[in-house]
């Protein structure tokens, strides 16, 4: 049923726990547009009942009040929120697709809380020197993010219109990517548990407005709030190699970029591989010597830390 947590500056997220109520923390953070609802398929805490899984709607998805002007770099404070909320001190931080910027910056900005992060299929920041951002993009992705920098307003009633429709029939939304989806996505998408899963979390994300939507591209296209090279703790880079919606180079980059950061290149794969390829990512959290001991964590953490 989910749990509204209450910010500092007075806004309500809406939060979601399942798994294993004294296993170890993982915070697992949406795509875009997405909710806490669309974060993991199904039968996942079958599969890991050693982990305590928890999510929330960013602002403006789903039950979460919008946050105007909203940088990723936010998400670090509004995850320490929801953390504190549920009685978890320290944690790890997955995020897939426009999750994965966000679960970067909780690694960044809450060091001595998140002990290890995994960003897959991830977008780089739009001021990345030497990538070329829009290269190998799909054209519905270069239209949006083309917008958000040079129209905000055109962006907001591009996505007003599309949400509106999805909201009528999410299935829209499925059918629309795949004609941009690689032959490799196509039977990803197709599979029942992912399609069931990702009308699941467009309902959810856009059932009353689509200002999630719109605040995720603005805060993609303006400076992050943080550097990337400040993440300390374990991270791993996974993407699939024939990924047209966050082009691989993405990921090439923040590699360089990240210190000692693991990087999981995967042929034959797009973007929707992220779904199946979660239970791996997993182990390679689960490994990792910084969450030995994380098992029942619980008790009020400490403040979240500030963008830079």
């Amino acid at each position: 049923m989910g749990k509204h947590v209450r910010t500092d500056d007075g806004r309500l997220l809406l939060a979601e726990e399942w798994g294993n109520p004294t296993g170890t923390p993982v915070l697992l953070l949406h795509g875009t547009p997405g909710s806490r609802l669309g974060t993991a398929l199904p039968d996942l805490p079958a599969h890991r009942p050693d982990l305590r899984f928890f999510a929330y709607d960013r602002p403006g998805y789903g039950g979460s009040d919008r946050h105007h002007g909203r940088r990723v770099a936010d998400a670090a404070r509004d995850a320490a929120a929801v953390a504190d909320a549920l009685g978890i001190e320290r944690f790890a931080a997955v995020g897939r697709s426009g999750g994965a910027p966000h679960a970067l910056a909780c690694a960044a900005l809450l060091p001595e809380r998140v002990r290890a992060a995994a960003a897959l299929v991830s977008i780089a920041p739009r001021d990345a020197d030497g990538l070329d951002w829009f290269a190998g993009m799909t054209p519905f992705n270069v239209r949006e993010y083309g917008l958000a920098a040079e129209s905000p307003e055109l962006l907001d009633a591009d996505l007003a219109a599309r949400a509106a429709a999805i909201r009528q029939d999410p299935e829209r939304l499925v059918e629309d990517l795949r004609a941009e989806l690689s032959d490799h996505d196509l039977p990803v998408v197709s599979d029942p548990a992912v399609r069931a899963t990702l009308l699941r979390t467009y309902r959810e994300a856009l059932g009353a407005t689509h200002h999630g939507w719109t605040d995720d591209c603005l805060a993609f296209t303006r400076p992050w709030g943080f550097d990337v090279s400040a993440v300390t703790a374990p991270v791993l880079l996974w993407h699939g190699l024939d990924d047209a919606f966050s082009p691989p180079a993405h990921t090439r980059w923040l590699a360089g970029r990240i210190p000692g950061a693991s990087l999981e290149l995967v042929p034959d794969a797009g973007h929707f591989a992220a779904h199946h390829a979660l239970p791996s990512v997993l182990e390679w959290l689960r490994n990792q010597e910084h969450l030995h001991g994380l098992e029942g964590q619980a008790g009020q953490g400490g403040q979240a830390g500030g963008g830079r």
